[in-house]
């Protein structure tokens, strides 16, 4: 593999763990032991949470650099894991650059779990935290249905260039607007286990979890970069249910 071929590989594979949610650390070490174990003399990588940086040098001391813009997340813990292990196989056995590829587009082109799946297990886990925070049964009822709905938002909104932001203030206001509406209608008893249910299918728990572990592993830059951008969700969350609160007079039904 030249080291063209080897910078754009790398660039990939490290965009794409970014996207499906790995920490700084884990996407530096791999791209650092796969430049070395195909003759690198050195291989300088800089990661952040929406930029990848990266410079080899050959034996010869001829150098190529690289950057990749990640503007998108798309966390899967399962693809993380075979992207891990197609580094580990990597790293073990040296394969040719087509090998390489033909293993990392099966990876990259794997479908996730189908919309009517993801869309039961978003109302069953809206069901179960509003039954973990003390709501009813009808409570939970009702939270199934506004987490089923919540997760067809999310996938519509998916398909649009809609920013992170105004995404979740919108996702969030739904949710309340649901909430409010069943108290409203007999379908429900308190509002707040309902909304507390959904909001938590919101909550930036990747994000947050990352940037304490990369702050621990010193990459500070982008700890804190993680860390603003979970606390921008948390208060886009929180301003979607101010909106709809005060349309239903700033009280907690």
């Amino acid at each position: 593999m030249n080291s063209d071929e080897l910078l754009k590989f790398s660039l990939d594979l490290g965009e794409q763990m970014l996207v499906s949610g790995a920490e700084i650390s884990r996407v530096e070490d791999t791209l650092q032991r796969i430049a070395h174990v195909f003759g690198c003399k050195s291989a300088d990588v800089f990661v952040i949470t929406s930029v990848i940086f990266l410079t080899l040098t050959d034996s010869e001391d001829r150098s190529v650099t690289g950057t990749r813009r990640v503007s998108r997340y798309d966390t899967n813990l399962d693809k993380l894991h075979k992207y891990n292990d197609l580094s580990r196989y990597i790293c073990a056995n040296v394969p040719e650059i087509d090998e390489i590829r033909e293993r990392f587009e099966e990876v990259k082109q794997e479908k996730g779990y189908s919309l009517p799946l993801q869309v039961f297990a978003c109302a069953m886990i809206s069901a179960s935290f509003t039954l973990f925070f003390g709501g009813s049964a009808i409570d939970a009822a009702a939270s199934a249905v506004a987490g089923a709905v919540l997760k067809l938002i999310v996938f519509a909104q998916s398909k649009t260039k809609v920013n992170m932001v105004f995404s979740n203030v919108i996702s969030s206001a739904a949710v309340c607007l649901l909430a409010f509406s069943f108290v409203r209608l007999g379908f429900g008893e308190d509002s707040s286990k309902i909304i507390v249910g959904n909001i938590m299918l919101l909550i930036p728990g990747v994000a947050l979890t990352n940037s304490i572990r990369d702050m621990i592993s010193g990459d500070i830059i982008s700890g804190m970069l993680r860390l603003f951008e979970a606390l921008i969700i948390a208060f886009a969350i929180a301003a979607g249910y101010i909106l709809v609160a005060l349309m239903f007079g700033g009280v907690t039904l």
